[in-house]
């Protein structure tokens, strides 16, 4: 009994001396490993797509590229291949298999050399953070850092060391930076012949690298193979036809999708963990695709920027800050999302909700589209034509300028900036500079991101918000026009026909019904198209960063078409719609009253037209510009039965007749017809009793130029001829239009030359600034060619 006793003493003894042995040496010894989530050495900082797949990653300080993952992030497939080939008692072992190590002690004794090291998956852990010579001494170091790493980590975290830090040659280190860089995928969607492949390669990462050396890894890869189905873990099937797949030569451990989004998120990173985005890679990759195409041809020095935002969540769904982030041409690095740039006249549909909740207007108002001066500002349309009387959609669809800069000099500049502003729209301008009238047509600077954020209230009942660039960011929204006016507004610019199809629009389905606005800012710096649907808001923005001119590219021909593309290219359908808003109503109105009509023969209804109104307010036609004081609309007038001639109020008798007319703006006059015209005109006032009305205003009449005149070269000169423009009377600037084009501004007598340029019917208008005109039209013909 005493024998056993001593025994039982000696081995206590022992086991004491050992445990008190390695607690002293892993004191004075301490291992230098990573805490499992990437704490002490870290990862490359990794930027993902919303389905956890890198969209860039940067590489640590020693360059090395390492995407974290979990066990629970890799696929099954994997792990099951690793551990049968390299450890398949793991789980049980603690970190060292003793019959693994009498084995390769025995096979290198009989063959004089190392054949096998039998080290465990925790052993080789251990060899990661502390590299050891192949020797005696160098194994036994490695027993001890294994008991450590079982001492102070549980299987799990070993394992998840494993599988971020084993080496796969270069600088790719972890399973998962393995599969992106060799396989082009997430480590969760292997196949079993590359998931054999990816188990083998840390035994020789550098031979077996399947870029370089393709059949040693196709080799290695079908040894596993063979093993697994030895073992009875895969059949011979699946073992047969994982052998047929090639490994395909490829290394990309640098993914670049979305590479300036990665760039601006990288500072998010924390501890190891990647930024994960709302990035779609398949929506990010056409996108990048799409705006690469229409780059090609386009001028040198020139960029784009697109980006695709969900409606009901503000998740950006796709990134392109630039035409090609490496293309140092085309100033690839600078972020164009991110960019103050003149929005052209991407703020009219704002202009226009607002003018729609103020009760200004409805969206068949009757504006004017003629040449005037705001104060000096004399602003003109982009193709220099007037169209005259328009509707209020149709001067949006349009992006007429002049109804636009009449509508914000009626609201108020300083107004409209701070309504914008409220709704999270914030315009800048130069230093010390404040609103003015020029903003609405691109006097002022906003962002991409900023404008797709705030157009994203046409399809969300008017509120506008703050794009969501990052998993974790918070919704950010504010009211930025009133739901109904929101919908009026995209229903305007709907309806708007698509440049791609010029023979008409087709039933598209409901997903590619897009609400769209163009831009183009002065000089062709800027061009721009914002899209709406049910489900996304797309902008585009195409120009050159450094802010030179792109003559000739302007947003319906630069960006429109880019725009297009892109939202017939999104998935169809999409999660929550809102339902129509209750206080908008469809109304039939009149022209020029802009009011409704008083029944079927009202005789100052001169046009009927369907209007879309809010909250039931029809607004009537906005009081005449020209005028030098308020005049009531319609009029009422007396006439004098014997003469026909208007008489004052005063003077009225007995028999003298009483009319009511509907006037049309004075500035609308010159594009009226013949009948319009009587329909809307006030008789001469008579002589024998003015009263206090007012006077017959002032007259311009064009001199030297005969109506119906046919001009021709003289001789046998083919040029055709120049033409002087010269007008009495007026008020102010004269403006001179030529087949509704403006052509000159002249002064009252002063003589202006135009050099005709096109033969046929011509029309050529003088208009002053009180709206007064004079027309002539007159044809020019080819000179006569000598035989």
């Amino acid at each position: 009994m005493s024998r056993y006793l001593i025994l039982l003493a000696l081995l206590f003894s022992l086991v004491s001396y050992a445990v008190s042995g390695f607690w002293v040496l892993d004191r004075r010894m301490p291992l230098s490993v990573p805490e499992p989530n990437g704490g002490a050495r870290g990862f490359a900082v990794t930027v993902t797509a919303d389905d956890g797949s890198p969209l860039r990653t940067f590489p640590d300080k020693n360059g090395i590229w390492r995407y974290p993952v979990t066990p629970g992030a890799v696929s099954p497939r994997y792990l099951s291949a690793l551990l049968h080939y390299e450890d398949r008692h793991f789980f049980h072992h603690p970190g060292v298999n003793p019959f693994s190590l009498i084995r390769a002690l025995w096979q290198y004794l009989d063959a004089g050399r190392p054949l096998s090291g039998g080290s465990t998956l925790t052993m080789q852990v251990a060899r990661i953070f502390h590299p050891h010579p192949r020797t005696v001494a160098g194994k036994i170091r490695q027993i001890f850092r294994a008991l450590q790493l079982e001492a102070h980590f549980s299987k799990q975290e070993i394992l998840t060391l494993y599988l971020n830090y084993a080496p796969f040659g270069g600088t790719v280190e972890g399973v998962q930076a393995a599969s992106y860089a060799y396989l082009g995928k997430a480590a969760d969607t292997l196949s079993h012949a590359e998931a054999a492949l990816l188990a083998v390669m840390p035994q020789a990462p550098t031979r077996l690298r399947p870029d370089r050396h393709p059949d040693r890894a196709a080799a290695a890869r079908d040894k596993v193979i063979d093993r697994m189905v030895a073992f009875g873990v895969w059949d011979e099937e699946t073992g047969a036809a994982a052998k047929m797949e090639r490994v395909l030569s490829r290394f990309v451990p640098r993914p670049m999708a979305a590479p300036l989004l990665a760039r601006r998120l990288r500072s998010l990173a924390r501890a190891g963990r990647p930024v994960q985005t709302f990035i779609d890679r398949a929506i990010q990759g056409t996108a990048a695709d799409l705006v690469a195409a229409a780059m090609a041809a386009a001028p040198e020095r020139t960029s784009a920027a697109v980006l695709v935002v969900e409606n009901e969540t503000l998740a950006v769904r796709a990134y392109v800050g630039s035409a090609d982030f490496l293309d140092e041409s085309r100033l690839g690095h600078v972020d164009m999302v991110r960019a103050v740039r003149s929005p052209g006249s991407t703020l009219k549909p704002f202009l226009y909700g607002v003018a729609l909740e103020e009760g200004l207007i409805h969206s068949e108002s009757l504006l004017v589209d003629a040449p005037f001066s705001f104060s000096g500002y004399r602003p003109e349309n982009f193709t220099r034509h007037f169209s005259g009387p328009v509707g209020a959609a149709e001067a949006l669809r349009r992006s007429l300028n002049m109804p636009a800069v009449d509508l914000l000099d009626r609201i108020g500049p300083e107004f409209f900036d701070a309504r914008l502003r409220q709704g999270g729209l914030r315009l800048h301008y130069p230093q010390e500079a404040r609103p003015n009238l020029s903003l609405i047509l691109g006097g002022a600077g906003v962002r991409l991101e900023t404008l797709v954020g705030a157009y994203r209230a046409l399809a969300w009942g008017g509120l506008a918000g703050r794009v969501r660039l990052a998993q974790g960011q918070p919704m950010a929204e504010r009211r930025l026009l009133d739901a109904g006016a929101a919908e009026i507004i995209r229903g305007i610019l709907a309806e708007a026909p698509r440049p791609d199809m010029p023979g008409g629009r087709p039933a598209l389905d409901r997903s590619r019904r897009v609400a769209w606005k163009t831009g183009t800012s002065y000089g062709f710096r800027d061009a721009w198209c914002i899209g709406v649907t049910d489900c996304h808001t797309v902008g585009v923005w195409v120009g050159r960063p450094d802010g030179t001119p792109s003559p000739g590219r302007h947003g319906r021909y630069a960006a429109a078409p880019l725009l297009f593309r892109i939202v017939d290219s999104l998935p169809r359908g999409c999660g929550r719609r809102l339902d129509p808003s209750e206080n908008i109503r469809q109304e039939e109105i009149c022209w020029p009253l802009g009011t409704r009509p008083s029944g079927d023969d009202d005789p100052l209804c001169h046009q009927r037209r369907t209007a879309w109104v809010l909250n039931g307010v029809v607004p009537p036609t906005l009081p005449d510009r020209t005028a030098d004081h308020w005049e009531p609309n319609p009029v009422r007038i007396w006439l004098d039965p014997a003469t026909g001639l208007r008489v004052a109020a005063e003077c009225a008798v007995p028999g003298m007749a009483a009319a009511v007319v509907a006037r049309w703006p004075k500035i609308a006059e010159p594009w009226l017809g013949p009948q319009l015209r009587r329909r809307s005109a006030i008789p001469p006032l008579s002589a024998d009793c003015s009263g206090i009305s007012r006077s017959i205003p002032e007259s311009v009449r064009i001199v030297g130029m005969e109506p119906d005149a046919v001009l021709r070269p003289p001789g046998t000169r083919r040029r055709l001829p120049v033409i002087a423009l010269q007008a009495r009377g007026g008020r102010g600037v004269l403006y001179w239009l030529l087949d509704g084009e403006l052509v000159a501004r002249s002064g009252s007598g002063e003589i202006r030359l135009l050099q005709l340029r096109h033969t046929g019917r011509r029309h050529l208008t003088v208009m002053d600034e009180a709206g007064n005109f004079d027309a002539v039209a007159f044809t020019v013909e080819k000179g006569f060619v000598q035989k």
